[in-house]
């Protein structure tokens, strides 16, 4: 009798603790989806004021569009990234934006996301090689062209310049860099062109303008690839007396690439001449845009948008939506009949970032 009471005690306990194991397995379930489609993000680096504003942007277009977000950081480190995606395939995602840095060893992640048929969207970098969903970017070709006019123009045709590449293992640093030198010889074949690689790092763009100006102290031009070499540039030309006026003798014409609020600011005050509006709020609203569509079964094609861009079809299977950069200057002229934005204009998201 004492045993099977035992025993009966026993079975009683054991389904109490697996129905409150159940309860408790579930609540997580329910508590980590929210009955709202989970994706990851995955942030390429949070060392410069670009990438933390796309930072900042993307809970805020997550919450928008209904998605349950999940984010790492890989540091500008593709094996991270690759690790990274793996804890997102383990989380459940249904879908992964990132932006790898490193566009062609990034491939082998992807094939094994498209196998288990997560769809991936990638920000503001274009993979060599391997599908995704989307990429969302802009025109990285029309960066450089727009650099090269608007220097090319103040130039009068002549002179030296400084190009501050960012990483060629990267598709934009290659596309900035093609662009702006096929634009220089094709318009301005007057203008000596020094092409400093970088690698994204604003030590060594400081570094190498430093170099190129003691060697060539008639240098006129700089035009950096990304406001990661924004600090160092400014810093490098004060030393040197070269921080003057855009009508003093002295100075030397700056162009940037991203809109970031502090770039805006140094258009307005003299500091630089001009910079290309990179979206980085778009980049963070398109980037879960698409990959809710692809959760939800949509598909697209080349051709306008309602959002101002144009989806191109880059190679078969993979679709680029090339959101808007507008030339930002000063006094929103036409340079080598490229348009551009005053920098105090309010449609400009470096003027909007709370």
């Amino acid at each position: 009798m004492r045993l099977r009471t035992a025993l009966c005690s026993a079975v009683s306990t054991l389904s109490a603790l697996a129905l409150l194991s159940a309860c408790g397995s579930g609540s997580a379930t329910s508590a980590s989806s929210s009955g709202k489609p989970l994706v990851g993000v995955d942030y390429p680096r949070s060392d410069t004021d670009f990438w933390n504003s796309y930072i900042k942007y993307t809970p805020q277009y997550a919450k928008e569009l209904g998605l349950e977000l999940k984010t790492t950081n890989s540091q500008n480190d593709v094996a991270k990234l690759t690790a990274n995606a793996q804890t997102f395939i383990s989380q459940g995602v249904k879908g992964l934006a990132m932006a790898p840095q490193d566009t062609a060893a990034i491939a082998p992640t992807l094939a094994q996301l498209e196998a288990k048929k997560i769809p991936v969207v990638t920000v503001d970098t274009r993979p060599d090689t391997g599908k995704v969903f989307m990429v969302v970017r802009a025109d990285n070709r029309a960066y450089g062209e727009k650099a090269c006019q608007y220097l090319g123009t103040k130039l009068g045709g002549k002179g030296k310049v400084v190009m501050l590449q960012g990483g060629l293992d990267s598709i934009n640093g290659r596309d900035r860099t093609e662009a702006f030198n096929d634009c220089m010889k094709k318009h301005y074949p007057g203008i000596k062109v020094f092409g400093e690689a970088t690698n994204w790092d604003g030590a060594v763009a400081a570094q190498k303008l430093q170099t190129r100006l003691t060697q060539h102290p008639d240098i006129k031009g700089v035009y950096m690839q990304s406001s990661f070499a924004l600090s160092g540039t400014l810093q490098v030309l004060k030393q040197k007396g070269l921080l003057a006026g855009s009508k003093d003798a002295k100075h030397v014409f700056v162009v940037s690439n991203d809109g970031i609020p502090e770039e805006l600011k140094d258009i307005a005050a003299g500091k630089i001449d001009a910079t290309v509006s990179q979206p980085a709020d778009l980049y963070a609203k398109y980037a879960l845009y698409y990959l809710k569509a692809a959760i939800d079964g949509k598909t697209f094609k080349p051709g306008k948008t309602d959002h101002d861009s144009t989806i191109i079809q880059v190679r078969d299977g993979l679709l680029e939506d090339q959101l808007s950069a507008p030339l930002v200057t000063a006094d929103g002229g036409t340079y080598g009949g490229v348009p551009s934005v005053k920098s105090d204009d309010k449609s400009l998201w470096g003027n909007n970032l709370g």
